[in-house]
């Protein structure tokens, strides 16, 4: 679910994601990138059985589904495109900027912990209790997908 909102307080933004919400565009906004990340989330998936693997989680890029010690993880279209992104560059220390770009699909200028709260979201989602974490924070700098 893609939501346009013209308060953006950092407050308001979380509210938006928390309550479901797959993205969001602020107004005002160049169209451009408003119809970029509408055709996204209008894309059909594909028909192939091609999976990103790291250890024991798994992803499949047609259903956009997780696997991990062969426990199925749903995943919002953020999420996914947030692990997605992790495990395209493992053991790669990705920026918030980097992913804010790849992810979001723009530069953001100003504080946010929107990156924050979809790692805290998919931790929740891949990493039960006495597994390895997987996403790990590197203070300062951003995050990283390698084995605990």
């Amino acid at each position: 679910m893609l939501i346009l909102m013209a308060k953006d307080a950092i407050e308001d933004r979380i509210a938006c994601l928390e309550s479901g919400a797959d993205d969001y565009c602020l107004k005002p906004y160049r169209t451009e990138s408003f119809l970029e990340r509408v055709n996204l989330y209008l894309q059909p998936g594909t028909n192939t059985n091609e999976q990103l693997r790291f250890g024991e989680l798994v992803l499949d890029l047609a259903t956009r589904r997780a696997l991990r010690n062969s426990r199925t993880i749903d995943l919002t279209m953020k999420e996914y495109e947030l692990l997605k992104y992790l495990m395209e560059h493992p053991r790669e220390v990705l920026t918030r900027e980097q992913i804010l770009e790849n992810v979001w699909g723009y530069d953001f200028l100003g504080e946010s912990n929107v990156i924050e709260v979809y790692i805290r979201y998919l931790r929740l989602k891949i990493e039960d209790e006495g597994e390895k974490r997987l996403i790990q924070t590197v203070r300062g700098v951003g995050y990283v997908l390698r084995d605990g």
